[in-house]
């Protein structure tokens, strides 16, 4: 797996590195500013970017404006937001293309190697992981569209649970539900949402991405 990594801070750039290699990723480019993030995204094209959100030069959003840009450039290009911090407008406009391959994480509730490289993982092959507490900032603004209304708080819970990457069989152990009572609300859900049948994955990352834009 190919990745590109951009964090200002040498000791966690270089640690992260050394993790990412230790588990048969390939970090093309380890940068620390802005420009020469959005640079290695258009060069490179990786199959993943781990992004923090404050780079250099003004240390305040130039790793999602880097971001952004790239998948502008190379829509579905898959990326990883590592921060300290949850910017909600570029954040949901991230978000907002719908084509998956998007994660956000905290760095202080990233608890352990294998948390952090199944989110790798998980948005390098197209899906999300988002960490409960960007969910809940990014909820915090009321939706905008009537699809979403349409669900039951069982359902609602089901999705954010989804949003956070997590298969049918964990929603379920979570929830105390059987795995084919989660498979009914999970296509409740994509009738609710509007989501035509196709691909089952394709399509719980559609329904994630409607929930975390307010279904706009």
């Amino acid at each position: 797996m190919r990745v590109v990594l951009a964090e200002d801070l040498y000791l966690l750039r270089e640690g992260l590195v050394r993790l990412l290699e230790a588990h048969d990723c390939t970090v093309v480019a380890a940068v620390e500013t802005g420009p020469d993030l959005l640079d290695a995204l258009l060069r490179h094209r990786p199959d993943v970017a781990v992004v923090d959100v404050r780079l250099p030069p003004t240390n305040t959003d130039e790793g999602l404006q880097a971001a952004l840009t790239a998948r502008r450039q190379v829509p579905g290009l898959p990326v990883l937001v590592l921060s300290q911090h949850v910017e909600q407008l570029y954040a949901r406009e991230l978000l907002a293309d719908g084509t998956g391959g998007i994660g956000y994480l905290l760095k202080d509730r990233v608890f352990n190697a294998d948390q952090f490289l199944d989110a790798v993982r998980r948005v390098a092959g197209g899906g999300t992981a988002m960490d409960p507490e960007v969910i809940a900032k990014l909820l915090q603004q009321p939706a905008r569209n009537v699809p979403l209304a349409r669900l039951t708080p069982r359902e609602r819970e089901v999705l954010e649970l989804m949003a956070e990457g997590r298969s049918n069989a964990a929603i379920g152990q979570r929830l105390f539900l059987s795995e084919s009572a989660v498979g009914k609300h999970t296509a409740s859900i994509f009738g609710k949402l509007d989501l035509a049948p196709s691909d089952d994955d394709n399509r719980r990352v559609l329904a994630v991405l409607a929930y975390l834009n307010g279904a706009t």
